[in-house]
């Protein structure tokens, strides 16, 4: 009797699940939100794609810094969207903004789609963020060509008029900009009023040039460089290993301010090994081919700080299937949350890095089937550093947008208490 009543329950059970399937109000992807894979990494089912309000600028904010010629009037869609220029030089390593604000116009309307991890809403009420759609990395770059360019002024009133449309849209005062998202990729965007701005969520390459108080792991999201050096695709010699002759590679500037001293000093130290090439570079066209090839032939890319902890260059070697060697003590890293560089990577503090011959002798005597396996691996996961239009499944910008929705419980936390508390932060 208990065994029919049992057998009943479970049948039962089984109608009611696979009815809510059915009729859409059970999503079966929900059971299944987090899972381990057996390289390291950790792979997020996205249960829905996130909701993001996009603000409609005039293009002086955006696009019109590619083509100055379009009219300021015209709303940014889909069929107007200017391609990001290929002969954009060290513009395109900040491009981030353009591949945000793209991924969000391409399909438009309120439509789900399962490849997307975000889908632009139309009706702000029914979004779960919003994204502002300031290309301010492009503008430091576009409006003056140093710190000191009289030029810069015109990137300063950028930010002035952003901030003053921000404090007029009432879901901004509403979260005080929590739930807004607003790329700051380049460490000096944004640089004349960014503390204005400093509750919402910042997409960042790093924390560099920021003081905790305004940046951190806690409310931001780190994305990575867009890659200058043309992805391997055909990465298929069947010894890669051996085919690579060169042990280690570096190419780029070697002599820059803060954190990057350590290149001048690592100039140095790996002078006079015939496996080793360090090269001083600047970015060219002819120069970016000369790296290409120089990190396909490389079994080790170097990736020292730059002016901050962070550069293209890691970004360039793992799309060339070249495993990163980072000796950066500050570095963060994107999707750390998902992903485990120290699968693929092999980390120096600067302190070992410049002790002579420690590197190179470590580099040496690697396994070989150690590296194998890395590189196998670089195959595998170099498709979450690509920014690409029409975006794809689990790509650089997509997972950017998985990044942000992983911050959205906090915010809403924060949102939530600041308008009930009487004495904000009264446990400090």
């Amino acid at each position: 009797m208990i065994g029919k009543t049992l057998i009943i329950l479970i049948f039962f059970f089984i109608i009611i699940i696979t009815y809510s399937f059915l009729v859409g109000t059970e999503d079966p992807r929900s059971y299944f939100s987090v899972y381990n894979l057996p390289n390291g990494t950790t792979k997020y089912c996205t249960q829905h794609p996130l909701k993001v309000y996009m603000y409609d600028l005039p293009k002086r904010f955006n696009v019109g810094m590619l083509d100055p010629r379009t009219s300021d009037d015209t709303p940014v869609s889909a069929r107007n969207l200017p391609p990001w220029p290929p002969e954009s030089g060290i513009k395109r390593q900040h491009s981030v903004e353009y591949w945000m604000m793209a991924s969000l116009l391409y399909g438009g309307g309120d439509g789900v789609d399962d490849t997307r991890e975000a889908v632009r809403v139309s009706d702000p009420e029914l979004a779960e963020a919003f994204f502002v759609p300031f290309f301010s990395s492009l503008s430091f770059n576009t409006h003056g060509h140093n710190m000191t360019d009289p030029d810069t002024e015109y990137d300063r009133q950028l930010q002035v008029d952003i901030l003053n449309f921000l404090r007029k849209s009432n879901y901004w005062l509403r979260s005080s900009g929590r739930d807004h998202v607003v790329p700051l990729h380049h460490p000096n965007a944004f640089r004349f009023l960014r503390q204005e701005a400093n509750a919402s969520i910042f997409i960042v390459a790093d924390f560099g040039r920021y003081p905790e108080s305004m940046s951190s792991l806690h409310k931001d999201v780190v994305a990575p460089y867009v890659h200058v050096v043309d992805s391997f695709m055909d990465d298929n010699n069947p010894d890669p290993y051996e085919s690579r002759t060169t042990l280690l590679f570096f190419r780029g500037r070697t002599v820059r301010k803060d954190e990057g001293i350590v290149r001048a000093k690592l100039a140095k130290t790996l002078s006079g090994y015939e496996d080793v090439r360090y090269e001083q570079s600047v970015v060219t066209r002819a120069n970016i081919k000369e790296s290409t090839q120089g990190m396909r032939s490389s079994k080790f890319c170097l990736h020292p700080a730059g002016d901050t902890p962070s550069s293209c260059r890691l970004f360039d070697a793992i799309v060339s299937h070249c495993v990163p060697v980072i000796v950066s003590d500050k570095i963060e890293l994107p999707y750390e949350d998902e992903i485990d560089y120290n699968q693929f990577s092999i980390f120096f503090s600067v302190k070992e890095a410049l002790v002579p011959g420690y590197m190179v002798t470590h580099l040496r005597q690697f396994p070989k089937e150690k590296w194998l396996e890395m590189w196998r691996l670089l195959k595998d996961i170099s498709r979450h550093y690509e920014f690409q239009y029409p975006p794809k499944k689990e790509d650089a910008v997509n997972m950017i947008w998985r990044q942000v929705k992983h911050k959205l419980p906090a915010v809403n936390l924060a949102v939530h208490r600041s308008r009930r508390l009487k004495i904000p932060d009264w446990w400090r």
